[in-house]
């Protein structure tokens, strides 16, 4: 481990700048009223919840999932922390000054990548010249092309939408968190088990450099969480191999890579963004490609509001459902102690009552 005054100097020095930063900019001063406490019920500890002790690895995560993972294959040998509060909507959130220190402070940095944290390069810029080790799940996966609003021309969608999730960036490794031309990249990989067992490997190889003492641990809890993700993805292939339709109709653009996995196709209503209200114009397509389709459910998710589904489904006489893009808890998912894996297993089974209606 380091040296306990270097580090208490470093992050002392750096917390001090940043606050000052902070004090200048009413941003911060907005984005710190933002933060909410975590449950009482939460099994996700946010950074202010715990004091970490010094024999074992801190390690800072960005949102619910990198959670799940790196928790599952550290266990009891690190302190995990969630940045993003329970219950907060992971596209809107923005580190305050003593986040950013925090961060810098950690041994470790765990974020998805893609494009999911937008704050990301900032913090890491930030951290530079700290021992932070920083560690990107995603790297290294075919990160595929999100879907832009105007792109959503659902009279064609089924051509469409094919096209679109197949689509991939042609370097390996190689993206970042900007914005590309046609609603950025789709970071949303975690929602397919055999792309998560990837960013549980990459996760595990980076505790386990950082600690090689522990190397072996970190392997066998990896290897015993990735058989549980290996029996989901063949659940999900099983239960999804014959239904009757392949489409669906979803609120938010989060679910492209689990369409591709498992040979469906995804509708969306709008785009990357679970806020993004639709134009008229898509809203017409919708309800157009749903009618001529019989589609009789339309999903929608946890953590923003319904209305945009609601509305769909009002029109064409169809139900709405659940289909969780897994992005947080909410306060129920904890009281119920609901976790990824039962959490995907409730996607699965909506899924397989939509398409075989």
């Amino acid at each position: 481990m380091l040296s306990f005054k270097i580090r208490h100097l470093a992050v002392l020095s750096l917390a001090l700048t940043l606050i000052a930063a902070g004090c200048s900019s009413n941003n911060t001063a907005n984005n710190a009223g933002s933060k909410a406490p975590a449950s009482s019920g939460s099994t996700e500890p946010t950074a202010a919840d715990t004091d970490v002790k010094a024999d074992k690895l801190d390690i800072k995560v960005s949102f619910y999932p990198m959670y799940e993972f790196t928790k599952n294959i550290a266990g009891d040998l690190a302190d995990v922390e969630t940045l993003i509060p329970a219950g907060v909507e992971p596209h809107d959130w923005e580190p305050t000054a003593q986040d950013m220190a925090e961060i810098s402070a950690a041994d470790i940095l765990v974020y998805n990548g893609a494009g999911m944290e937008g704050w990301a390069q900032q913090v890491i810029g930030s951290a530079s010249g700290t021992p932070l080790i920083v560690v990107e799940a995603s790297k290294g996966l075919n990160i595929m092309e999100g879907v832009e609003e105007e792109e959503a021309d659902h009279t064609g969608a089924e051509d469409d939408h094919a096209h679109e999730e197949g689509e991939h960036t042609d370097e390996q490794g190689g993206h970042t968190d900007e914005g590309h031309d046609h609603g950025g990249l789709d970071p949303h990989v975690w929602l397919a088990p055999s792309l998560a067992i990837k960013e549980v490997q990459t996760i595990t190889a980076a505790l386990s450099a950082a600690s090689p003492e522990n190397a072996s641990t970190f392997k066998s809890n990896s290897d015993a969480y990735i058989a549980k993700l290996e029996q989901l993805d063949r659940d999900f292939k099983e239960g999804l191999k014959d239904t009757k339709r392949k489409d669906f109709i979803t609120q938010h653009a989060a679910f492209g890579y689990l369409a591709k996995e498992y040979g469906l196709t995804q509708v969306p209503i709008a785009g990357l963004s679970p806020e993004q209200e639709p134009s008229a114009a898509q809203m017409a397509g919708i309800v157009e490609f749903a009618k001529a389709h019989d589609v009789k459910t339309i999903f929608f998710e946890t953590l923003v509001s319904s209305s945009v589904a609601d509305t769909v489904a009002r029109e064409i006489g169809a139900k709405t459902a659940v289909l969780n893009p897994i992005e947080g808890l909410t306060d129920e998912d904890r009281s119920s102690n609901l976790d990824y894996l039962s959490i995907m297993r409730k996607n699965l089974e909506a899924l397989k009552t939509a398409l075989n209606e």
